[in-house]
Formats: C-alpha cells, structure tokens, sequence
C-alpha cells in the first residue's frame, strides 16, 4: 500500500514539475518573440545603416553560410577556438595534477600562477602577442589559449580534491602502477570536472575569439567584423554576432546538455 502510494506521490510530482517546465518554456519563448518584435518595430523607424530589422540579418546570416569566402572566415574561427580549447585543457589539466602532487609546485601554481593568470586582462595578452608574433592566427590562438588556462586549472583542481579517497585506496590495494591508476580510476572519476571544463571554454572562448580576430588576427569572424565596421557595413555586424549567439546556442541544447544529462544519470546511479 505504501508502495503504491509512494508511487502515486512521484507521479503527480513528476507531472507538475514537467508542468512548471512547460510554462518556464512558453514564457521564454514569448519573450524572445517580444524582443523581435521590438527589434522589428523600432527598425522601421531609424536607417538601415543604423538598426537593419531581423528580416535583413537573418537574410545576412545565410549568406555568411552560402558564401565560400565567408564560409572560410567561420571556419577559420573554429579552428581558432577549437586549437585554444585543445592547448588550453592540456596546459590546465598538466598543471592542476602537478599541484595536486608535487606539493613544492603547489603554492606557486595555486596562489601564485593561477591568480596572476585569472588577473591578467584578454587584451593585455592580445596586445603582447601582437607585438611578439604580429597579426596572426597564431595571435589569436595564443591570447585565447592563455585566457582559458585558468578556467581549465580552477576546474580540474577542484575535481581533484574532491575525489573520493575510498576508491583511490582500492585501486592502491590492488596495483601499484600509478599509471593504471590515474587512467583506470582518477581520469573517470574526473570525467564531470573534464566535461565542465570544457563547456566552459567553449562558451568564454566564443567570447574573446572575436576580440582577438578583430585586433590581432587576419582570419576569421572577428576579421569579417572588422571589414564589415570600416565599410559601415551594419548588416554583417549583426549577422556576425547573431550567427555566434545562434551557434553557440545550439550547441549548448544539442551538444552539451544531452551530455550533461547522461552525466548526471550516470554519476548519480554510482
């Protein structure tokens, strides 16, 4: 009988949470469709040159896809930002494991390195690597990489203390190959920390890489932008930056968060 009712209670639960959901839903969209609205609205007022209406960026936007040249500047982007990431996790994950075992490392990198690294302004490396190596993709890889080192050192550090030390001392029991350790028991236990790490990166990266590329970079969407700004060129502005919203939003619904939520299942049952 308990059973049964228990049951019944984690239905109902379940069917009002589902519920609120739908309305936190109905009620985003309603908003973002106000915003359009207002957006579309206020255009009709003011020159084109000025604020172009959603219909003429996203027209805009599909030629940034459709056009082979420009089609090259995104995929230049990703490559920047997907370069960054890779050296930045590397970089991050080598010096968060060197301050969680070699403890004379560990007050240098955790109160000295990472602070400094965390402190020290996108633009400032930028501007550096733009007197160091010129306007370059490697410019742009360089600033970016070193913005998101500290994300990856602050992640994968906190991940590390907070292992569970029960199995670390299992697996110890059974092997005294560190290196079968560390991949067989340390690595998937990290596993959320990792993923963490990198859905952060992906979004900040997508943040400073037009920064980058519009200042230090001869390629990519941030070099589109800045053509596109000396030639008064609004359109392209906007379509730029909503097509970076748009991607950055979709891999968030269709990449990231389903992994998230296998994640978080599979952590849970364990």
């Amino acid at each position: 009988m308990t059973t049964t009712a228990d049951h019944i209670v984690r239905a109902q639960t379940d069917r009002a949470r589902k519920r609120a959901r739908s309305r936190q839903v109905w009620v985003a969209n309603l908003i973002a469709l106000a915003f359009l609205a207002a957006w579309w609205v206020y255009s009709l007022s003011v020159p084109a040159y000025q604020m172009p209406g959603p219909q003429l960026v996203a027209v805009r936007m599909v030629d940034l896809v459709l056009d082979a040249n420009e089609r090259v500047q995104l995929l230049w982007s990703l490559v920047h930002v997907l370069s960054a990431i890779g050296i930045s996790f590397v970089i991050g994950f080598a010096l968060a494991l060197m301050s969680n075992t070699l403890w004379p490392l560990r007050g240098f990198i955790d109160d000295r390195l990472t602070p400094f690294l965390n402190a020290f302004s996108g633009i400032g490396w930028l501007f550096m690597a733009m007197m160091w190596f010129g306007v370059t993709s490697f410019t742009v890889i360089f600033a970016v990489t070193l913005i998101l080192i500290p994300f990856a050192i602050i992640n994968i550090r906190t991940g590390l203390d907070e292992l569970d030390q029960e199995i670390g001392e299992l697996g110890r029991s059974l092997t005294r190959n560190p290196l079968r350790i560390f991949f067989r028991i340390t690595v998937p236990m990290l596993v959320p920390y990792l993923f963490a790490t990198l859905r952060t990166a992906f979004g900040v990266s997508w943040k400073v890489v037009l920064t980058a590329e519009l200042f230090g970079g001869n390629a990519g969407v941030g070099y589109l932008l800045n053509s596109a700004r000396q030639e008064f060129d609004t359109e392209t502005i906007f379509a730029v930056i909503c097509f970076i919203i748009l991607f950055v939003y979709l891999s968030e619904v269709l990449v990231f968060s389903p992994i998230q939520r296998n994640l978080k299942r599979r952590f849970a049952r364990e």
